[in-house]
C-alpha cells in the first residue's frame, strides 16, 4: 500500500481557539452527535462533516477521543479560517445564511 506523504504546512493548533473541520464516514444520528456539543454537523455524500470553534488543543483531543470511543472512521481533519459572522451551520443540515 503506497504511503501518502501529506502536504507540508505550518498549520498547528496551539492554545488559541481554532475552527476545525472533521469528516467521518457515515451519517451521524442524534445520539452520536450528542458527543460533540461544540460541533455543528452536516451530511456531505455518505459522510458527516463536523465543524466548530474549539478553544484549545485539549478540546481537539477530546473530540478525537470521542471519535475513537464511538468507533467512527476519521477521514479528514482540517483547521479552517474563521467563517463570516453571518454564516452558521445547522445540525446535520445545510449552512444557514
Amino acid at each position: 500500500m503506497p504511503i501518502h506523504p501529506g502536504r507540508q504546512h505550518n498549520c498547528t493548533m496551539g492554545d488559541d481557539p481554532s475552527y476545525i473541520m472533521i469528516r467521518v464516514r457515515g451519517h451521524l444520528g442524534p445520539t452520536a452527535l450528542a458527543a460533540f456539543p461544540r460541533m455543528s454537523c452536516r451530511h456531505q455524500g455518505a459522510d458527516s462533516v463536523l465543524t466548530g470553534l474549539l478553544p484549545d488543543r485539549s478540546a481537539l483531543y477530546g473530540v478525537l477521543a470521542e471519535i475513537e470511543t464511538l468507533g467512527l472512521d476519521l477521514l479528514e481533519m482540517r483547521k479552517l479560517p474563521p467563517p463570516p459572522q453571518s454564516q452558521e451551520f445547522g445540525s446535520c443540515g445545510a449552512a444557514v445564511l
